[in-house]
């Protein structure tokens, strides 16, 4: 991790870094020993702490709004949700998705921790990665990326797409298109799982943790603006969230020009 910690002082602060998959506080704990470029670190060290928690309260905003949008409600109460990956995010969102009253559904590589997690959710638990057809109201992909592809698309079987992987369509524009089409509400996760950069970047900003919060709610209002849009222009979700990030790069820019 100190390596790595070179290499980003290297960049001379064109690149500050945070945690990632697999990635703890305790890592950028230790990158922090060698560059000031990064953030996600211990708050008895002056971070903002782990921002898996915020990140997933990010990602069940975002569903909800989903679920908003396609089934006139934006409660999950009796849903059925299909969590495929339940690291520090997947876990978070089981049981916020749990103490709603969601109908949850468990997909992992660790069994052990499946078994584990089953128990203390009373969630049910599917194995292997034939998983696309399953009769849920609700797909979240929370592990690697691409899983909507084309081989998986035309299977599936869930109204609402919200998760935290990213990179989640394999191709943007293609499988984008492909999930309108089919009636698919597609919560694009560069927006959704925007809440981990809200928590690091209050290390720059100089924030606390209620505006964190805050700020992180309203990601229900800017998935539902996102939809809205897509309905309007007759585009895809990520053609819609894409279009506005853009606009916003554009307009910072011309603010410091």
């Amino acid at each position: 991790m100190r390596r790595f910690g070179e290499f980003v002082q290297s960049l001379g602060g064109r690149y500050i870094t945070a945690e990632d998959m697999g990635m703890e506080t305790r890592d950028m704990d230790l990158v922090r020993e060698v560059t000031p470029y990064v953030t996600g670190i211990s708050e008895n060290k002056g971070g903002a702490g782990n921002p898996s928690p915020i990140t997933t309260y990010g990602v069940y905003m975002g569903m909800k709004a989903a679920a908003k949008f396609q089934f006139g409600t934006a409660s999950l109460a009796g849903k059925k949700v299909l969590v495929q990956g339940i690291g520090h995010v997947g876990e978070s969102l089981v049981k916020h998705l749990a103490e709603e009253g969601g109908q949850v559904i468990i997909n992992d590589i660790d069994e052990e921790r499946l078994a584990l997690l089953s128990k203390k959710y009373n969630a049910a638990i599917v194995l292997g990665k034939d998983i696309y057809g399953l009769a849920v109201d609700i797909y979240a992909p929370c592990a690697l990326g691409a899983t909507i592809n084309d081989d998986t698309i035309h299977q599936l079987r869930a109204k609402v797409i919200a998760g935290a992987a990213n990179n989640q369509l394999a191709d943007e524009i293609k499988h984008g298109h492909m999930l309108k089409e089919k009636g698919i509400s597609y919560a694009p996760e560069f927006l959704i799982n925007a809440g981990g950069i809200i928590n690091v970047y209050a290390e720059l900003a100089g924030y606390g943790k209620e505006e964190i919060k805050n700020k992180t709610a309203n990601i229900c209002n800017t998935t539902l603006a996102i939809f809205e849009l897509s309905k309007k222009e007759n585009i895809s979700t990520h053609k819609a969230a894409f279009h506005i990030a853009q606009q916003r790069i554009q307009d910072a820019k011309k603010a410091l020009n």
